[in-house]
């Protein structure tokens, strides 16, 4: 499947793109035509793959994760981030923002190539059973770019036919217009794909199912996402992995509690994406890195610290994202197994030799490390600098990277406790960023957390304390299974988003959920001191680039999003 899904693109992205005359004006010497093409069941085939390659643009990506993580409760930007307005809502949030408009171009040209896929399939060469499927693939996928175009930008610009050529007018369709299709793509899907596919990565009925239960639950329909929610947990195969660490080993990337993924491969020539002709690297080539970048961007610099080098075990450090002081907060470590599994807190020495390490008082002493001894410890507590001083490892604490007496802003940087979970030890070399780890899109835990809220919601506490506490179990350091378990007394909102910030953190939905719960506002002035100060009401959405405004003939029908400029 992975092979098959990076092998076309191209005459997916001809279709809506318009770019350099040059590119246009090329003499198509082969004759082939996309109407001929896309009528056989190979190009239709190829079309179909082609719709998935779009996600790799997004999930594993540093700005799709920018987007997503940062500027929440749970995530700021750390030194290296190139992206800081998105984690800031400053002034530079703004229709000019590249990044942005990165997204707003691949996510409305995979819809386009989707429409494509509609209009073209049932006319195709396909077999009539293998029609319908392929026809449930590409609807499904059109929802999932739908959804996030509507829920990044609100109610923009929405078509169901495919443009060829030039489109200089753009219309403005209300969110619920945007939903009302998103449900009726997923429910073709649901209503014709099987429960198990034999390409490991296409879109599957149980997939289509919990995707609907998550729109459910985004449009406050409760008792469809806690039915739909259900339904995925006892209707297949699925099952929640029960060591919460194993979820994360590169050894068992396929496991059974994987809904639904976007798929990475291994082969470095594989491994690349076509972006369009405007798109060129130095070496002018038109292609991208396609592989799952996620294990660079969470990482401290500890190569920079005595005793210690980059090395394949504890990966390439970008330090693009570190983790607000809140975020290891919401862990009680003497019984939640996750926040080991989640976090670095411990680098053992892999340079041995003799260093210089300045004390509290600014003296300077010598120590040395032997392979193996331990380098860096990190600590979510303040530890007095008696003990910092009497260790000869690098003691990161609290105080060294929050400011304790102002609400634990950010001091440093580069200096923090790393995510973890998404590292990729087997890597060919230690500079390679390219990643073959398969991005978790929706897990079986994500459903026993949505039947939980959509039980609470609808009064349900106790049935919703079931499903919350089956999520907490699995989770438990081993004996602490009991201890790990809630009442529903202490059931609400905000325990459900702590709780999914335990259990999601770095994978791509936190921007959504504070959203979705009306929290984004309050839980980013109370937890993220970076972005507390700047962010405002119409925050909510992002703006439209400003290419596209300065672009269309109708500016007064299309405007920028309130509050951008």
């Amino acid at each position: 499947m992975k092979k098959i899904f990076y092998s076309i693109l191209i005459p997916v992205l001809l279709l809506g793109t318009a770019s350099c005359e040059s590119f246009l004006d090329e003499e198509n010497k082969s004759g082939l035509t996309s109407e001929a093409y896309y009528k056989t069941a190979e190009g239709a085939e190829s079309l179909v793959n082609s719709l998935y390659t779009p996600m790799r643009f997004w999930y594993g990506k540093e700005n799709g994760i920018a987007l997503t993580e940062t500027g929440t409760d749970i995530f700021t930007r750390g030194n290296g981030m190139e992206n800081p307005p998105v984690a800031l809502y400053n002034s530079d949030l703004s229709g000019a923002n590249a990044p942005i408009s990165f997204y707003w171009t691949r996510f409305y040209s995979a819809v386009n190539a989707c429409n494509a896929a509609v209009k073209r399939i049932p006319e195709s060469a396909l077999a009539e059973n293998l029609k319908t499927t392929r026809l449930a693939e590409a609807r499904f996928l059109r929802a999932f770019y739908l959804w996030h175009i509507v829920e990044t930008w609100g109610g923009v610009h929405l078509t169901t036919e495919e443009s060829i050529g030039l489109v200089t007018t753009a219309n403005r369709t209300s969110v619920e217009e945007f939903y009302k299709l998103i449900f009726e793509d997923l429910q073709f899907a649901v209503d014709n794909l099987a429960p198990t596919s034999p390409q490991y990565g296409r879109v599957t009925k149980p997939a289509a199912e919990a995707f609907m239960a998550r729109m459910y639950l985004y449009r406050k329909n409760y008792p469809e996402a806690a039915r739909l929610s259900k339904k995925v947990i006892s209707d297949y195969s699925f099952s929640l992995v029960p060591n919460y660490a194993n979820l994360w080993s590169i050894s068992n990337v396929k496991n059974s509690e994987i809904v639904w993924h976007v798929n990475f491969t291994a082969d470095l020539i594989l491994n690349r994406e076509f972006d369009g002709p405007t798109a060129r690297t130095d070496d002018d080539i038109l292609l991208r890195d396609g592989g799952n970048n996620t294990h660079l961007f969470f990482l401290m610099t500890y190569d920079q610290v005595a005793g210690m080098q980059r090395d394949m075990r504890y990966g390439r450090p970008f330090a693009r994202f570190m983790p607000t002081a809140h975020l290891l907060d919401l862990f009680d470590e003497t019984k939640d197994a996750r926040f080991d599994a989640t976090f670095e807190t411990v680098w053992y020495s892999n340079k041995p030799g003799k260093y210089k390490k300045v004390l509290s008082n600014g003296t300077e002493v010598d120590v040395t490390f032997a392979a193996g001894d331990t380098a860096i410890y990190a600590t979510k507590y303040v530890v007095p600098n008696t003990r910092k001083d009497a260790k000869k490892y690098t003691i990161i604490d609290r105080s060294r990277t929050y400011n304790v007496n102002a609400g634990d802003a950010p001091v440093v940087r580069d200096r923090y406790m790393s995510l973890k979970k998404f590292l990729e030890p087997n890597r060919l070399t230690i500079s390679q960023q390219q990643g073959q780890r398969d991005a978790f899109v929706i897990r079986l835990a994500e459903m026993y957390l949505i039947a939980a809220e959509a039980e609470m919601m609808q009064g349900n506490t106790g049935e919703a304390v079931t499903y919350m506490n089956a999520v907490r179990r699995r989770a438990a350091l081993p004996g602490k299974q009991a201890d790990m378990e809630i009442t529903p007394e202490q059931l609400n909102i905000d325990f459900i988003l702590d709780e999914r910030a335990r259990e999601f953190a770095g994978e791509q939905q936190r921007w959504f959920d504070l959203k979705r719960t009306d929290k984004l506002i309050e839980r980013v002035k109370k937890f993220n001191p970076d972005a507390a100060p700047n962010i405002q009401p119409f925050h909510v959405l992002r703006p439209i680039p400003q290419s596209q405004l300065d672009a269309v003939s109708n500016p007064g029908d299309f405007k920028q999003n309130e509050g951008y400029f």
